[in-house]
């Protein structure tokens, strides 16, 4: 498992409010290229953004789906980039006027998992911080609005 953390200057309900926008999602997460679409309820468990991963035109289609939320603290999702693999992932926001957001990643089916954990480390550990650090942005742009 990978656990990356970020302190960013905004409430907690104001990262979440991003969390909660899945249109949103490509402008975060590192890797997502495209949003398809999002279901109407998300992020009620079960509902899904249907999202392409990769540069253009080798992206893949495939989903990212709820599989736990707690707002504004807690959204846990389970995130398909088959043939890759899939990845279970974790984010809880504590703080009040500033928000620490813990970020950890595990590799939970497919080739990935082939991977051993040093070098899964290597790879995501990098890759999340910069989603949490364009999260945070989004964030304070909101927040500053």
């Amino acid at each position: 498992m990978v656990e990356v953390r970020f302190v960013v200057n905004a409430p907690v309900k104001q990262v979440f409010d991003v969390l909660a926008d899945g249109w949103l999602y490509a402008n975060w997460v590192v890797g997502a290229s495209h949003i398809r679409d999002v279901d109407s309820d998300w992020p009620q468990v079960g509902s899904r953004i249907h999202h392409s991963v990769g540069p253009w035109p080798l992206t893949i289609d495939d989903t990212t789906e709820v599989v736990a939320v707690d707002p504004p603290r807690l959204l846990e999702l389970k995130a398909r980039a088959w043939p890759a693999g899939t990845a279970s992932i974790r984010l809880e926001l504590t703080g009040d006027e500033a928000t620490e957001i813990r970020m950890t990643e595990e590799v939970s089916g497919g080739p990935g998992r082939l991977l051993p954990s040093p070098l899964q480390g290597l790879l995501l550990s990098p890759r999340n911080t910069e989603s949490l650090s364009r999260l945070a942005d989004l964030a304070v742009g909101r927040f500053r609005g």
